[in-house]
């Protein structure tokens, strides 16, 4: 039986890494179908349930509760840079249309993670949005194939509607990050994720 290599979240290019703890993460507005109809803002389908916040921690007195992602598996993933410089990372999985309408949605805290991989089964062109998001974030998009397609930041949802931010075309994979922490992680032009489920990652 081969060795699986066990992770907790990593930072593998030189700097800071942004962390997520006492911040929150965004949301992904998701038609359920492969294309969406516009680039203009995608909401969750008007018959799927209503997203469910994560599971609060116990408040302390003048400590604002912790809220960790609930209900996702996490899948290891590596990072391989134009240089061939390769990073190891912890992802919390969203790959049912209900886990990428709720995505990240209230969570404070990545616990173990470096962030949140949107996986559509085909193609697919849509808009992410920060409704009930409370943390800058920056979001990867990679194709069929793991090359990376683009990239830019998004911020907390303060407007009645909320931006809309739409993706590039034919994305597969999305991948979400405390504001800043791309780079870190050697998800920049160039680079190729590799979801690798043999890469288990630490609780």
């Amino acid at each position: 039986m081969a060795a699986l290599a066990v992770l907790a979240a990593v930072s593998c290019a030189d700097g800071d890494t942004p962390t997520s703890t006492s911040t929150a993460s965004a949301t992904l507005g998701d038609t359920g179908t492969s294309t969406a109809t516009s680039t203009g803002a995608t909401t969750p389908d008007a018959d799927a349930p209503m997203p469910t916040p994560g599971q609060a921690a116990p408040e302390t007195t003048g400590v604002a509760p912790i809220v960790v992602p609930e209900g996702f598996e996490q899948v290891g993933a590596t990072v391989t840079a134009s240089d061939g410089e390769v990073c190891e990372v912890c992802l919390w999985l969203a790959e049912t249309r209900d886990q990428r309408a709720r995505g990240l949605m209230e969570v404070t805290d990545l616990g173990a993670a470096d962030g949140m991989a949107f996986v559509y089964p085909s193609p697919h062109r849509g808009a992410f949005w920060m409704k009930n998001t409370v943390m800058p974030l920056s979001i990867a998009f990679f194709d069929a194939g793991g090359a990376y397609m683009d990239a830019f930041d998004m911020e907390p949802c303060t407007s009645d509607p909320c931006t809309s931010y739409p993706t590039p075309d034919d994305f597969v994979t999305a991948v979400e990050v405390p504001q800043g922490g791309l780079d870190a992680l050697l998800m920049t032009a160039g680079s190729t994720l590799t979801l690798v489920p043999e890469i288990t990652c630490r609780p």
